[in-house]
């Protein structure tokens, strides 16, 4: 669980920082100067709960933006190590590399076995570059695939865990078939017989994120976002300025409650006050719950039930206007 005094405060974030250093200031006073601030501190601590529960109740998608990718969200091993018994990590694309913007193993969920499949993200700057950001290679899509077929031939459910701001856009990444290997994952994902519960749990972008997201059920962390384009790439293709990504944040309708309303995800699930980082066990209950839900749910589908549900929640996603 995050400590606030450790936690990296966002700039909307600061009146509450400001309301608690004037709350601690007079606990010191009153320690140092033996005065009774009691009635003062408990009624500043009460307006600083309301003030909080208000401002996160009424964020601006901008600001979910922000809560997404705080650089100390929880990452993919932070779950997989909380909401996992018996985690084994399976590494390589059995063509020699192992993308490690790509995570992937063996576990138990509540006793159930289910491969626990994802991107990675770093939280500090080594760790960053060893997983490229959380943005996969062409080898990270093969070794996922590999592990959605070892899943489908031992009927284990899969569970993908999404948080990349997209695929890896550089040219070695092209050459070596980026848009193939994602392909090939939209379309075997879209064959499996098993259930796939997708999360995304940060960032979603683009045909990164839905690369492991052809999914039986998609939800989503109360302060995610899932796009087809990143903010500020979309702020460069229409208006060359990348500074306008607050309008296009509000644009593309990115957050959980726009996602839920036109058929894209399925689930929002809840985050701690605060956001994710702010307790990281909270959160992965909070999923784990959800989760466990979700497999109750599958579990009583026969493999033809499942793609055929698959297929039609993907073919009925849209609006056109003609």
């Amino acid at each position: 669980m995050s400590n606030d005094k450790r936690v990296q405060v966002l700039e909307f974030e600061k009146p509450i920082y400001t309301m608690k250093e004037k709350i601690e200031e007079l606990k010191k006073t009153s320690q140092d100067t033996n005065i009774d601030y009691k009635d003062e501190i408990k009624k500043l601590e009460e307006q600083t709960k309301i003030y909080q529960k208000e401002l996160y109740e009424k964020l601006e998608p901008y600001q979910k933006l922000q809560i997404a990718r705080h650089p100390q969200r929880p990452n993919f091993m932070d779950f997989a190590q909380l909401i996992c018994e018996d985690f084994i990590e399976l590494h390589g694309d059995r063509h020699g590399a192992d993308d490690k913007a790509i995570v992937g193993g063996v576990g138990k969920i509540d006793g159930t076995p289910v491969m626990l499949i994802g991107t990675m993200k770093g939280k500090t700057t080594k760790e960053n570059l060893e997983c490229n950001f959380g943005m996969p290679q062409p080898q990270g899509y093969r070794k996922a695939l590999r592990l959605f077929n070892h899943a489908n031939r031992f009927n284990m459910p899969i569970i993908t865990l999404v948080d990349t701001m997209g695929a890896y856009p550089g040219m070695l990444a092209e050459e070596t078939g980026q848009g193939e290997a994602i392909a090939m994952n939209l379309r075997e994902m879209a064959k499996m017989e098993v259930p796939i519960i997708a999360t995304i749990t940060g960032e979603g972008c683009s045909g990164g994120a839905l690369g492991l997201a052809v999914a039986n059920k998609v939800m989503i962390l109360e302060h995610a976002y899932y796009t087809v384009i990143s903010p500020e790439g979309c702020a460069s293709i229409l208006w060359k300025d990348a500074s306008m990504a607050k309008v296009a944040t509000d644009a593309l309708k990115i957050t959980g409650e726009d996602l839920l309303k036109y058929g894209i995800v399925d689930e929002i699930v809840k985050e701690p006050l605060g956001g994710a980082h702010y307790d990281i066990e909270k959160m992965a209950q909070n999923l784990k719950e959800a989760l466990v839900k979700s497999l109750k749910e599958f579990s009583k589908m026969s493999k033809k039930q499942l793609k055929e549900q698959r297929y039609s929640k993907f073919r009925g996603m849209g609006v056109f206007i003609q």
